[in-house]
């Protein structure tokens, strides 16, 4: 699902339901993986572990030895030297994404339920002009939970701008446009994220925008980013 949204360079490995925790599940954590998870909740741990071996066998394709993934500053995940990439994970869902640090700057991906957000979070989330712009596409494609969509795009967003920054991104910091673009019958599209405040500077240019690919699957929907090198 996730790769279908990546250029070719993009190395993706994903697990679905109960068929990847079975497949992904009893992957072994290294020493300081598994001191991060010993007291959590069976949900957390498997969805960490999972995630992981995802993210390994990633490496692997790439020909980069398998090798512990923690958390660095503010959570994101410490790759490898020569790698960049991104890994998100939701109930039923596992999926992780890595390219050699040479063919991309960055990647942010994120997959969510394909359901309404809860009660209240769209309001601390959009933006009044995305709200706006949501109203009308449920209006032409009700069959897309539009604001779990643009909360999934904003979670790529992040993705992809802090390993860019090192800084913290608000919801309210990225003005994002979401497009339909699919035939009938198939939802996906396009969507592109305005910086509203001074993006990273990549080579000798300071971006304005990211863009991004959506599609809704297997009862998930997925976002995913990539900014190329200038």
């Amino acid at each position: 699902m996730i790769e279908e949204l990546l250029p070719a360079s993009v190395v993706a490995v994903e697990a679905f339901g109960e068929e990847g925790v079975r497949e992904f599940g009893d992957a072994p954590l290294y020493p300081a993986e598994e001191a991060l998870v010993a007291r959590a909740v069976e949900k957390r741990r498997r969805e960490f572990t999972v995630v992981r071996a995802c993210a390994r066998r990633a490496m692997e394709k790439l020909g980069v030895p398998p090798q512990p993934l923690l958390p660095g500053e503010r959570g994101a995940p410490q790759w490898p030297e020569g790698l960049t990439g991104s890994m998100t994970h939701c109930a039923g869902y596992c999926g992780a994404a890595l390219v050699r640090s040479g063919d991309l700057a960055s990647v942010g991906i994120d997959a969510e339920p394909h359901e309404p957000l809860p009660e209240g979070v769209l309001s601390a989330v959009a933006l009044p002009a995305e709200a706006e712009r949501l109203g009308r596409l449920t209006a032409d494609r009700p069959e897309v939970h539009w604001d779990r969509l643009l909360f999934s795009a904003k979670e790529s967003v992040y993705k992809a701008w802090f390993p860019l920054t090192r800084k913290w991104l608000d919801f309210s910091e990225a003005d994002i446009d979401l497009v339909a673009d699919g035939p009938a019958g198939q939802a996906q599209g396009a969507f592109r994220a305005r910086l509203l405040v001074p993006g990273p500077v990549v080579g000798d240019r300071r971006l304005g925008h990211f863009d991004g690919r959506w599609t809704v699957r297997r009862g998930l929907v997925a976002t995913a980013i990539t900014v190329q090198h200038i």
